[in-house]
């Protein structure tokens, strides 16, 4: 029997981004195996879910227990096909599948956005690049989802094949346009008004999604528009810094901090514009969805965020930090009918080809070079 392991730091990651990949090896009769740490997570189409203390956090020493179990397993079980994702994935895996890379297996490796990118701290690129570099040479497929990426890959790396995907796609059986009257039931069920503006953004509250952006700019949009509201879903990974902000200013009322929510595609339903802070993105599926359900978006200017939005086609975008600008834009939107129609739909449009039906169809045109090889 063939067999593939997939490797990432947790499960979450495959259960939102990969079960189609799992249902069809399984459907094609291969051993289908994961390995991450162990959340309690349940994943369809799995044969194995191997527990290794994968941290994200490079230098901790779980890691080295990680790549001793990870080496282990692999030399174990003789796979036809590694695939890893997330950075530390990514590094222990390939690392891991050295000896048996050696016998054929073959080792790929999706990187959901390279640390180091244009506009990166010098210390990223003394760290993240070299440690790349070398396991380039240990890759027979690096599959990139920007073309920033892509091309910094080709001109740098020695893996075998170097790819580019459309990032990981979205849903669009749960995202996509409703009408006014759908979206005021759902505002009314989320406890929601009519009149009131909402922004959205969708991320982990950290460091680099840099949520602090959002607030100031916010209470710049509440100078002019008294019923604009922020909505930030993701858990709060940032010592509540961004509550404490927005307490300072003197906005919470303004603000609801959601933590994590299941429920995302009806948030995105009842917002209004889709806001995004982050410093560095590969290609986030948070702004897919947005986009998805006919929401302008008022981004970062950052390489991910760049592929996603057209600057004055379906939103607008502006440096990183420049809350007042940021400011300004979400509230030409709001103010201009005309052009919030016209981004609406541009939105819808321009989203299509990042939906998961096509990114499927492009990872099974990589993969079938190695089922078939």
């Amino acid at each position: 029997m063939k067999k593939i392991l997939f490797v990432a730091t947790i499960p979450e990651h495959f259960h939102y981004f990969h079960l189609p990949y799992f249902k069809y090896f399984k459907e094609l009769g291969w051993q289908t195996d994961v390995a991450c740490r162990d959340s309690g997570r349940s994943l369809e189409n799995c044969d194995n879910i191997f527990d290794i203390p994968i941290d994200r956090i490079p230098f901790s020493k779980s890691n080295i227990t990680a790549y001793k179990k990870l080496k282990k397993i692999i030399n174990e079980n003789n796979y036809d096909i590694v695939h890893c994702h997330t950075p530390m994935g990514g590094v222990l895996a390939r690392l891991a599948a050295r000896k048996s890379r050696r016998k054929g297996t073959k080792v790929l490796y999706t990187a959901h956005g390279f640390h180091f990118c244009k506009g990166s701290p010098t210390l990223n690129w003394c760290i993240y690049f070299p440690i790349e570099l070398f396991l380039s040479r240990k890759t027979d497929c690096l599959i990139t989802i920007n073309d920033e990426d892509f091309s910094l890959a080709r001109k740098y790396f020695h893996a075998k094949k170097i790819e580019k995907v459309n990032g990981v796609g979205y849903n669009c059986d749960r995202y996509f346009p409703v009408d006014k009257e759908e979206k005021s039931k759902l505002r009314k069920k989320l406890g929601y008004s009519d009149d009131e503006k909402l922004l959205i953004y969708v991320a982990e509250l950290n460091e680099n999604k840099n949520q602090r952006m959002l607030i100031k700019a916010l209470n710049e949009v509440l100078k002019k528009e008294k019923n604009a509201r922020l909505i930030l879903c993701g858990e709060d990974n940032n010592n509540e810094n961004c509550k404490k902000l927005a307490c300072e200013l003197g906005i919470e009322n303004k603000i609801d901090f959601l933590g994590h929510v299941e429920n995302i595609d009806e948030y995105f339903h009842i917002s209004d514009i889709c806001v995004g802070s982050s410093y560095r993105e590969g290609l986030p599926v948070n702004v897919m969805e947005a986009l998805a359900c006919a929401l302008p978006v008022v981004l970062s200017d950052n390489r991910g965020h760049r592929v996603l939005c057209r600057d004055g086609e379906n939103g607008f975008l502006v440096k990183t930090n420049d809350y007042e600008k940021m400011a300004e834009s979400v509230c030409k939107i709001i103010d201009d009918k005309d052009l919030y129609e016209e981004m609406s739909e541009n939105a819808v449009e321009l989203v299509k080809p990042y939906s998961k039906e096509v990114v499927f169809h492009e990872m099974k045109r990589i993969y079938l070079q190695y089922i078939r090889g």
